[in-house]
């Protein structure tokens, strides 16, 4: 059986904000924006080449803005990323090497938490390093 993760919804507290931060900053894609009711707006948003889309709006979630940490995407390239989410104004960690991948960290305007993954294969043929 196939299960494919293909939507994370994010609290925000100002969903015209967040709609831009991640769009203008971030680059991702503006899949829908509908306003259902005086109490549902719906905002579908995607990262480029990305299977699994986020979204955010009124009457989505009852989570508080800022609460969701850990939110993971993997990039072909951390420098690369790094320089285009700088380039486009957004404020993000210095690429860090670990063992595991190189990363970029960031949150949105209300603090959730994202960080963006290069993952590197080590070289087990000299140690590991």
């Amino acid at each position: 059986m196939d299960v494919k993760l293909e939507l994370v919804i994010i609290p925000v507290s100002d969903v015209d904000r967040a709609k831009d931060f991640y769009v203008n900053k971030l680059g991702f894609n503006a899949d829908h924006d509908r306003v259902v009711s005086d109490e549902i707006r719906f905002v579908q948003l995607t990262p480029p080449g990305s299977a699994c889309s986020i979204a955010f709006g009124k009457g989505l979630t009852d989570a508080e803005p800022g609460t969701v940490k850990g939110l993971q995407a993997v990039v072909k390239d951390a420098d690369a990323i790094h320089a285009e989410l700088v380039g486009r104004g957004a404020e993000v960690s210095d690429v860090q090497d670990l063992p595991w991948g190189r990363f970029v960290y960031f949150t949105d305007p209300d603090g959730n938490g994202w960080s963006l993954q290069q993952i590197v294969i080590p070289d087990f043929t000299n140690g590991g390093a």
